[in-house]
């Protein structure tokens, strides 16, 4: 049998880091909050908080978001 991963056939947030420029979001619900300084991204899993310098939003699909800047910190606050 051909195995799928779980991450390709379901709604699990993902969060891909590419060095301390670029944040990947796959499977988010939307944006809570965007500052230059601080970005909140609300997803299934909880809240994605965002903090550094000149943050933007880049590219934004239904499923995905990628965030650019100078990445300061990143911390995720778990729904109850």
């Amino acid at each position: 049998m051909l195995e799928v991963p779980k991450e390709i056939n379901s709604y699990n947030t993902k969060i891909t880091i590419l060095g301390f420029d670029e944040i990947l979001i796959e499977n988010y619900k939307g944006i809570l909050e965007y500052e230059e300084f601080y970005i909140k991204i609300n997803t299934e899993i909880g809240a994605i908080n965002i903090n550094g310098f000149n943050l933007s939003l880049k590219q934004i699909t239904d499923d995905d978001i990628l965030i650019k800047g100078k990445i300061e910190s990143l911390d995720l606050e778990r729904n109850n």
